[in-house]
């Protein structure tokens, strides 16, 4: 049996390219004619040639079985040549493609030690339910959507791996990290529900999550934050899958490396489509599996030639199009294209007729095959050559039809995985060619079963009928009846075959997937290294940058939570001022360091180790958010508390990387985001592309990250001191530590750090805003609001404002435009569901309470960042900031150009004050020409301080 059902409705065969190694075929050129221009990849034309006249007797012995035998036989032999040539260990460049067949030969396969009649009653089962559950769910007054064809393509892909190699999290070493593909998913849980891990009514509440009540449905996808016992990598954003199981699978490197943890046992799967190969994420970063040579990774692309509305190649072929590629970055390839049924065709193929007609058929034939009947595949794949029509004239059309694609097949799945599982050196990519909907009669082959969500009761019973399944027409009927769907199937816990699979389970470690956290609480250091970050900066000016890695550094020291900091950048550490710890931290590197550094002679010089704590990712923010997440996730994944510390330049972070956030938020991973460089305009001299000016509204919109933009050094220390505590401390309502993400931006230009008040607010610091000083003049009044790198402006225009206008001006630093705004939505959210209440206040209403005048705030973000305060600001408020693109020059001219330095803040508020009839109008014209405000040209001459990148 090659799976579930008898009538295993196939596809006649599968192709790759055209004959010869390259998938080009030309005609051989006759002796003495000109030469045919070509390309010689890896070929000798540019060596010398040491014996002309022996060479010359290999060349013309094989132009004569060329010309005696053909091609066919030619090209064997040449395969066969390098074959041997690899045997014997003769350095040749390795093919980029193979022909169109299985990589490993029935005389080695290993045996197989399941029984595979129970194990396909087992998927029998599996496939009904997951079926059912997504028919179900599209019953007429729900509609919810799912998707039923990818899990019926793979389910023995996935089956083989649940019986025979998923390590489960009681296994030795901890378990593997099984990342599963999205739209798979119902098959995932219908197995679980045989298992006994869910209830028939969680089944029926698929993709309804609190109508029910909370936890009382499934999630549509693999959600760890909406599941967090069951699922644990979030794998629905398509091609994020690729890199982050790659990422996952050098971190356990890295913890091995580090002495940390021992994960010599573990295994990372990951399971993906042949369509979401071309999301750029899923191949970009194979090159550094192959460097790194994690043979501990596999890949399982389902190739079921089909992406979501179409064929993947139509024209082409995606196996071979995928075997070249990760052949050329260096992975072990496995191709399973055929079923066993193909051997003896195989065995028979004398003249290599075969496999050229499985080179040369493209994956739109192979997808109208899987559709058509018998007759029509024996006219159109074997009718073109005799030889091919010869080969299957003792079997009927029936068996031409069953012809099974590999996939499908039990033993043949069994024997890749086998072989990856035992191959060092590499990573393993298994390509395993399949139907989309296979034994789904309604959904097979079909290019729209992306779309296609319900089932008739005609398609279900012929479902029911394929995998031979003991439910009757008046049980089907009756469900229908009362449901509006069919019913799910459970043959009894005492059943062998849920023996069998719970046996299998309990021998490798317990179910999969499966989420648990097994993290022993950290200490955390004390008021001792905070300390420096409150003497501020005397007469010297420095970057907040400097001060966040400055006190990075003095964690790294501390004997409790030191080891467990991941530093990770993307080649930029020089550029954050981070180069001071590559002689003591060291770089990672598990091959170390083989060679003699350029700058060896200096006191900071580049170094590496196998034993390296800092993550250099070259320029790779997408490699480096895979890493994050990886280490900030290390308290389920491995048992170990481990702190990411991601620094980057912050325009490249929430809007080049986002998904990627949002996926590490899903996986309730935990650390620290650095933001460097930020703002609309300090970092003017780099340009358009480099000037933050929104990453903060980008990162609002994700529920698990608490943003922050401090302005001083001693707020720094608070807010990383809260970060800390709150992901890896313990309280009362998070006893295990709270599943957020620390965004805090930073910025590269110096500014004079003051000394901590003795009357410090933390609350404020830590809620989102503070007072910083209070003006004792008198006159008219202005509150000036700023965040990060502005309040040096808002500290002159409260200069300008005393001596030149005559107007008192009290400062604030808002350390979170973020957290000001949502906490004050969920006091408006709780008035709403609790009418009868004592109604709550936002902290920015009661701490901005009792000051006179109006609120002016300043941003180098655009106005939409402290514009979200606006609602709850107790009394007129008006807000300037850097909106538009950013561009090259100096601080003082951006600033002057998008209004936001020191003078305009003077000017606004003069007009804020005019405006609430406390200054005669005049002031304002008056302010406005003296200051200039709308000409940049008034500060060509004023001179900035460094900090450029």
């Amino acid at each position: 049996m090659t799976d579930d059902s008898s009538p295993a409705a196939g596809t006649a065969a599968d192709a790759t390219e055209p004959t010869g190694s390259q998938g080009v075929e030309s005609t051989p050129t006759p002796r003495g004619s000109a030469k045919t221009s070509v390309i010689h990849e890896g070929l000798p034309t540019q060596l010398p040639d040491i014996d002309p006249d022996e060479t010359r007797d290999w060349i013309e012995s094989f132009d004569s079985m060329l010309a005696e035998r053909g091609r066919d036989r030619a090209r064997y032999v040449m395969l066969r040549l390098l074959e041997r040539a690899r045997e014997t260990q003769v350095g040749v460049p390795a093919l980029r493609s193979t022909d169109y067949i299985n990589t490993i030969p029935p005389e080695r396969e290993p045996w197989f030690p399941g029984d595979e009649d129970v194990e396909r009653r087992i998927r029998a089962f599996i496939r009904w339910n997951a079926a059912v559950m997504v028919s179900s769910a599209n019953r007429k007054g729900l509609e919810v959507g799912g998707h039923i064809a990818t899990y019926q393509s793979s389910a023995s892909l996935y089956e083989v791996g649940f019986n025979h190699f998923f390590q489960g999290k009681d296994a030795p070493g901890g378990g593997d990290q099984i990342y599963i593909q999205g739209h798979g998913s119902p098959g995932v849980y219908a197995r679980a529900y045989l298992e006994g891990r869910l209830t028939e009514e969680q089944l029926y509440r698929f993709r309804q999550e609190v109508q029910h009540g909370t936890g009382a449905g499934l999630p549509s996808y693999p959600h760890p934050r909406l599941m967090p016992d069951f699922w644990e990598f979030p794998t629905v954003s398509m091609g994020l899958t690729g890199i982050n199981s790659i990422y996952q699978a050098r971190f356990n490197r890295y913890l091995h490396n580090r002495g940390i943890k021992d994960t010599d046992q573990q295994h990372v799967w990951a399971f993906l489509g042949d369509g979401e190969m071309a999301e750029p994420e899923s191949l970009g970063a194979i090159g550094v599996a192959a460097r790194e040579e994690l043979d501990n990774l596999t890949w399982v692309i389902n190739c079921n030639l089909q992406q979501l509305d179409g064929p993947v190649r139509g024209n082409g072929k995606i196996i071979q199009e995928l075997e070249s590629t990760f052949r050329g970055a260096g992975w072990n390839v496995i191709k399973v294209v055929w079923g066993r049924e193909w051997d003896d065709l195989l065995a028979r193929d004398v003249d290599g007729v075969l496999v050229n007609q499985m080179n040369t058929t493209p994956d739109g034939a192979f997808q109208t095959y899987s559709v058509e009947d018998g007759a029509y595949i024996r006219d159109s794949f074997f009718g073109g050559d005799p030889r091919l029509r010869k080969m299957v004239e003792h079997m009927n059309d029936r068996q031409i039809q069953k012809l099974p694609r590999g996939g499908h097949d039990y033993r043949k799945v069994y024997a890749a995985f086998d072989a990856a599982k035992k191959h060092v050196g590499q990573p393993t990519v298994i390509l395993a060619k399949t139907v989309k909907g296979w034994t789904i009669d309604a959904l097979e082959g079909k290019n729209a079963t992306h779309q296609m969500k319900k089932l008739t009761q005609d398609d279900v019973k012929k479902f029911r009928d394929r995998l031979y399944l003991p439910i009757s027409d008046r049980d089907l009927e009756r469900s229908y009846d009362e449901t509006g769907a069919a019913p799910f199937f459970h043959p009894g816990a005492d059943a062998p075959e849920i023996e069998y699979m719970m046996e299998r389970r309990k021998a490798l470690g317990g179910a999969v997937p499966r989420r648990v956290n097994r993290a022993k609480a950290l200490k955390l250091p004390g008021d001792k290294v905070y300390s420096e970050l409150k003497q501020g900066s005397g007469k010297n000016s420095i970057a907040t940058t400097m001060a966040v890695v400055r006190l990075l550094r003095d964690w790294m020291k501390d004997p409790e939570i030191g080891q467990r900091l991941v530093p990770i950048a993307p080649d930029e550490y020089r550029t954050f001022g981070m180069d001071a710890m590559f002689p003591s931290a060291k770089v990672y590197n598990p091959q170390g360091q083989l060679y003699e550094s350029v700058d060896r002679k200096l006191l900071l010089s580049y170094k590496e180790s196998q034993q390296g704590q800092m993550l250099h990712e070259g320029i790779s923010e997408a490699g480096a958010m895979a890493s994050a997440t990886a280490a900030g996730s290390a308290y389920t994944t491995h048992g170990e508390h481990m702190i990411p510390f991601y620094i980057f330049y912050s325009m490249f972070g929430f809007q080049r990387t986002g998904d990627s956030i949002w996926a590490m938020a899903d996986q309730l991973a935990r650390g620290f985001l650095i933001g460097a460089t930020a703002g609309r305009t300090t970092l003017t001299g780099e340009g358009l592309q480099h000037a933050d000016g929104h990453s903060p509204l980008l990162a609002a919109t994700n529920p698990a990250v608490v943003h922050y933009d401090p302005a001083f050094a001693y707020e720094i220390g608070h807010i990383m001191r809260s970060g800390l505590e709150r992901m890896y401390g313990t309280s009362e309502e998070h006893p295990d530590g709270e599943n957020v993400i620390f965004y805090i931006t930073v910025y590269n230009e110096p500014v004079h750090q003051p000394k901590e008040p003795d009357d410090v607010d933390v609350e404020g610091i830590l809620k989102g805003v503070h007072k910083v000083s209070t003006a004792d003049g008198e006159g008219p009044r202005v509150q000036l609001l700023t965040s990060g790198v502005g309040f040096p402006w808002v500290e002159k225009a409260r200069q300008l404002l005393a001596e030149e206008w005559g107007v008192q001006a009290d400062t604030w630093s808002v350390t979170s435009w973020n957290e000001l705004a949502r906490d004050a939505v969920a006091s408006e959210e709780h008035n709403l569901l609790h009418p009868t209440d004592e109604p709550r206040t936002p902290f920015v209403t009661t701490a901005l309470s009792g000051h006179d005048g109006p609120f002016v705030a300043v941003s180098d973000y655009m106005t939409a960042v402290p514009m979200q305060i606006a609602r709850w600001v107790p009394g007129d408020y008006c807000v300037l900031g850097a909106d538009g693109f950013g561009f090259a020059d100096t601080r003082p001219a951006a600033r002057r150009f998008f209004h936001i330095d020191a003078e305009s803040v003077v000017v606004r508020s003069l007009q804020a004050l005019a405006d609430a009839g406390e200054i005669d109008p005049s002031l304002v014209e008056k302010a406005f020409s003296k200051y200039r405000i709308d000409d940049p040209t008034a500060v060509s001459g004023v001179k900035q301080e460094g900090g450029d990148a």
